[in-house]
């Protein structure tokens, strides 16, 4: 073999190593601000950006409450992967001419664990929890009859044991009617804002700053730091389309998404759901379309609404989403108009 190949062969896997590129996936803090919320918008493959004018809107597209007639309030149960229980609550008002607004609270919690050492890896009696937090207020106006806007900011909280970490998140959302048969465009940015880092008492602990020097302090205090991680900020468009509007008592809505998030690659969503009447639905969705290494895929679901004594307006959604591997997911939210 001739001497001027041999830089080239030895170059060749780290070429393609490269080629490959690097994923970005798991690169950001708080991920739990991106599990969607709702059954009626997971059941459509979380393609929801430009349908949601309920008020789960507060988390797929703030302006959508804007569209709302009368004020909603939501309760969303999952039991999430590896037991974990995800829960989401949200209110949202209409208030004339000034527009609506609304608050919401996220919940993502888990069962105590026993602490382990590297001395006591079989435990050493004492247990902790985890959980995740976000609570947020929003507002949303009509700034005309087609063209709505809306804005949310976030209290966020992570807590790990004696440690924690929080941060502010901001999301904005605009809705167009086009007024093209039917046709509806929604565009979203999510989770806009500061980094997170934990800090708390499992920071601290007693070292020695030179172990290679004799006779000197091995109990100076010190404080880790660890990295700050940006939150996972998530831009959203899309476009409904309701085929049946006007015909009969029959809607079929067809939506699709494109999502563009920070933490992995480019992705689409699509969903439908037929509506008989407004009283029962059947939806279906494929979510995270050409993403890489995804195992989210097909959903199912369908609900129904019930009028209380001719005034409160009750609705009951169930969505089924496939996770490959991780099996799936059931989630279930009970809405009341009021």
């Amino acid at each position: 073999m001739k001497r001027k190949y041999i830089p080239l062969i030895l170059l060749l896997p780290g070429a393609l190593i490269l080629a490959q590129g690097v994923t970005k996936t798991g690169t950001t803090a708080a991920s739990f601000l991106n599990i969607d919320v709702g059954a009626r918008g997971v059941a459509m493959g979380s393609a929801f950006v430009s349908a949601a004018e309920d008020v789960t809107g507060l988390y797929w597209n703030p302006s959508g409450i804007a569209r709302m007639k009368q004020g909603e309030a939501v309760f969303s149960h999952t039991r999430w992967i590896a037991d974990i229980a995800f829960n989401y609550a949200a209110i949202a008002v209409p208030v004339g001419k000034i527009g609506a607004v609304g608050a919401s609270a996220t919940f993502l919690t888990m069962d105590e664990m026993e602490r382990t050492t590297v001395l006591l890896p079989e435990g050493t009696g004492e247990t902790f929890t985890a959980g995740s937090y976000a609570f947020g207020l929003h507002y949303a106006r009509n700034l005309t009859d087609r063209f709505s806007i809306g804005f949310g900011v976030k209290y966020v909280n992570e807590k790990i044991y004696h440690s924690m970490s929080q941060g502010l998140a901001f999301d904005v959302g605009t809705l167009f009617d086009t007024q093209f048969n039917g046709v509806k465009l929604g565009m979203s940015i999510s989770n806009y804002g500061t980094k997170m880092r934990l800090t708390g008492q499992d920071m601290l602990l007693q070292t020695d700053i030179d172990p290679l020097r004799a006779g000197n302090n091995n109990t100076i205090n010190a404080n880790l730091q660890t990295d700050a991680y940006d939150l996972p900020l998530m831009f959203r468009v899309g476009l409904s389309v309701d085929l049946l509007k006007g015909l009969g008592n029959s809607n079929l809505l067809l939506c699709v998404d494109a999502l563009h998030p920070n933490d992995d690659v480019e992705m689409l969503n699509v969903g439908a759901e037929y509506m008989f009447h407004k009283m029962i639905c059947l939806r279906a969705g494929y979510k995270s379309l050409f993403a890489e290494n995804s195992e989210e895929g097909l959903s199912l679901g369908g609900g129904f609404r019930y009028r209380i004594r001719g005034m409160a307006i009750l609705f009951f959604d169930y969505a089924y989403h496939d996770f490959g591997i991780l099996n799936s997911i059931q989630k279930f939210s009970l809405r009341l108009g009021f």
